[in-house]
């Protein structure tokens, strides 16, 4: 999978293979082994960190809380 930022406005699409579409397809998830999910764990750190350089000021003053429900497109 690869996170593809728009670099104008701050948004991203999450982009899969097909062979993780057939596996995502067949298991309805994906799963990520512990190696697998420390890898994209630090992938996810360093996009955050770069996410913040192209967002407006509203979007970076935004807090999500645990109980948001936050929907996708």
């Amino acid at each position: 999978m690869q996170f593809r930022q728009n670099k104008n406005d701050g948004s991203c699409d999450m982009v899969f293979t097909e062979e993780e579409i057939k596996i995502i397809t067949k298991n309805k998830k994906l799963h990520f082994t512990a190696f697998s999910l420390r890898h994209l764990g630090n992938v996810l750190v360093k996009m955050v960190a770069e996410w913040q350089l192209y967002f407006s000021d509203d979007i970076k003053d935004m807090e999500t809380r645990e109980d948001d429900t936050v929907e996708g497109k």
